[in-house]
C-alpha cells in the first residue's frame, strides 16, 4: 500500500500579500522536495470539487454564503485582521477542504493506506462562523464531519500538532462526543485559548499547553499523554493537523522541536493507528513558517506516513 499526496496547484492562487507569513512558497517548497525525491511510493492526487452540503456539516450556511461573497475580483480584502483573500482564493480554499475530502475517500477505498494533504490556507483556526489566524474553512473538522456522515463512524481522533492551539476545531467539536480532539501547543500564546481545563462536554477535548522553550525531550515526553489519550478512546480513523511550526527555526513561536521530531510523533502514532483503526490516517498541512524547517519536517512526517504502509 502506498501514500497519497493530495495538493492542486490553486494554492498558487491565494495571494496574501507582501511580507505575510502564509505565503505561496509554503506549499510550492513542500512541493518542489518531494518531486526531488521522486518515491514511487506516493501517490499524487487533485482534490475533488467540495459541495456546499459538505461544507455546511461544519460551517453555517450564512458563514459559507458570506465567504463566497468575500472574495474580491481584484486586490486583496481581509476576513479578520491577518486572514486575507484575493481572487484566487476562492478555488485555494474549496481545495483545501477537497483534499481531505480526498484523502479520506481514498484511505476508506483502500487506493492508498493514508495520506498528506499538502494545501493553503490552513484551517484549524476557523470557527463555525467565523475566519481568524490564516484560516477560511476548518479543514480537519470538515473531514471529520464527513468521516461520521459518510462513513457512519463513531469514534474520530484529531492530533492538532501545530504550536499554535486549534480554537476552531476545539469549538466545533467541544460538544460531540465523537470527536476527540487532542493538542499540543505553546501557552500562553496565540490565539489565547487551549488550556487544560477546556475539556469538551464529554471529556473529549484534551488540551497539553507547554512553555516557550520547550526542548525535543520534554514534547517528546508530553506527547506520551496524546497516545495515552487516544489509546483510552480507540479512534476508527485518525486525522492530523500537521503544523510545522514548532520547529526551533520557525519565525512565529517558540518551541525547540527538530525535522525528526516530527518522524518520532508520526511514528509513534501509526503504531497506534495500526491497533485500533487499521492505520487510517490523514493528514492536512496546517502553520510552520520557516521554508527549509518545513520542506525537512513535512519530509520527515511523510517519510513515517510512507514506512508504515
Amino acid at each position: 500500500m502506498k501514500t497519497g499526496l493530495i495538493t492542486s496547484d490553486t494554492y498558487q492562487n491565494h495571494n496574501t500579500g507582501e511580507g505575510h507569513p502564509e505565503k505561496i512558497d509554503r506549499v510550492s517548497a513542500i512541493l518542489e522536495n518531494f518531486k526531488k525525491l521522486r518515491n514511487k511510493d506516493l501517490i499524487w492526487k487533485k482534490p475533488s470539487k467540495v459541495p456546499n452540503e459538505i461544507l455546511e456539516i461544519t460551517h453555517s450556511s450564512n458563514y459559507i454564503n458570506f465567504v463566497q461573497n468575500s472574495f474580491p475580483e481584484k486586490g486583496l480584502s481581509f476576513l479578520d485582521g491577518d486572514t486575507i483573500i484575493s481572487p484566487g482564493s476562492k478555488d485555494a480554499t474549496l481545495d483545501a477542504v477537497g483534499s481531505i475530502i480526498t484523502g479520506i475517500d481514498g484511505v476508506q477505498n483502500k487506493e492508498f493506506k493514508n495520506a498528506f494533504c499538502a494545501v493553503r490556507p490552513p484551517g484549524h483556526h476557523a470557527e463555525k462562523n467565523k475566519a481568524m489566524g490564516f484560516c477560511i474553512y476548518n479543514n480537519v473538522a470538515v473531514g471529520a464531519h464527513y468521516l461520521l456522515k459518510k462513513y457512519k463512524l463513531n469514534k474520530v481522533a484529531i492530533i492538532d500538532f501545530d504550536v499554535h492551539h486549534g480554537n476552531g476545531t476545539q469549538n466545533i467539536f467541544y460538544d460531540n462526543e465523537k470527536v476527540l480532539y487532542i493538542s499540543t501547543h505553546q501557552y500562553p500564546y496565540y490565539p489565547g485559548s487551549g488550556s487544560e481545563e477546556e475539556k469538551g462536554k464529554y471529556n473529549n477535548i484534551f488540551n497539553i499547553p507547554l512553555p516557550a522553550g520547550t526542548s525535543s525531550k520534554e514534547y517528546l515526553d508530553a506527547y506520551e499523554f496524546v497516545l495515552k489519550k487516544v489509546k483510552e478512546f480507540k479512534p476508527q480513523f485518525i486525522l492530523f493537523s500537521a503544523g510545522f511550526d514548532a520547529h526551533k527555526n520557525d519565525p512565529l513561536a517558540q518551541l525547540q522541536l527538530t525535522s525528526k521530531d516530527f518522524y518520532d510523533l508520526t511514528k509513534r502514532t501509526l503504531s497506534l493507528a495500526k491497533l485500533y483503526c487499521d492505520g487510517k490516517v490523514v493528514s492536512i498541512l496546517e502553520g510552520g513558517y520557516d521554508l527549509k524547517a518545513l520542506q525537512e519536517s513535512t519530509e520527515m512526517h511523510v517519510n513515517a506516513l510512507l514506512e508504515f504502509n
